[in-house]
């Protein structure tokens, strides 16, 4: 199976007007006009995507918080990918902002955040160096999880330097 990128996720959500509100003002998804017949959905495309749509949110009703991970099997997270460390930072606020950043780390070769939702389904956000910038140091730091410096990072690689997108090879 040759994946090329992920094309979209599909989450129960407990209040899907809540869920939409938070994808839309805090990661600035927007709503695509798509609704399946007999359920209460919604359609949402990240800023800069190509894809129809980059999630897809089916509401079910009270529910309590996803405890996958922590008492049941699951989904941990998927990955959303930025372009710019610039971007990465602005996401870093709004999600601080809102309440919902869990973490951060810097895993060597790529540069992450970890939000929560309103229904507490974790999400990461990344940004990857680019190929070509690729460095010993960098590939070592894999090993590892660090502390996550976005001044650092931006002075090393640039705030506007635009990542691996997916494609970070010759590691």
């Amino acid at each position: 199976m040759g994946v090329v990128r992920l094309n979209h996720a599909v989450l129960y959500v407990s209040d899907l007007d809540r869920s939409v509100a938070f994808y839309r003002d805090v990661l600035g998804f927007r709503q695509v006009p798509m609704t399946p017949n007999g359920f209460r959905a919604a359609f949402m495309q990240a800023a800069d995507s190509t894809n129809d749509h980059d999630l897809g949110l089916f509401e079910i009703g009270p529910a309590g918080p996803s405890m996958a991970g922590r008492a049941t099997v699951g989904l941990y997270h998927l990955a959303w990918e930025v372009d710019t460390l610039e971007t990465l930072e602005r996401v870093m606020v709004a999600l601080a902002n809102a309440d919902a950043l869990v973490g951060t780390s810097d895993h060597g070769t790529t540069k992450s955040l970890y939000g929560r939702d309103p229904d507490g389904l974790e999400f990461e956000v990344v940004w990857l160096i680019p190929a070509d910038l690729l460095d010993d140091a960098a590939l070592a730091a894999r090993r590892t999880i660090g502390r996550l410096d976005i001044s650092r990072e931006k002075q090393r690689y640039g705030g506007r330097t635009r990542g691996g997108v997916g494609v970070s090879e010759g590691a």
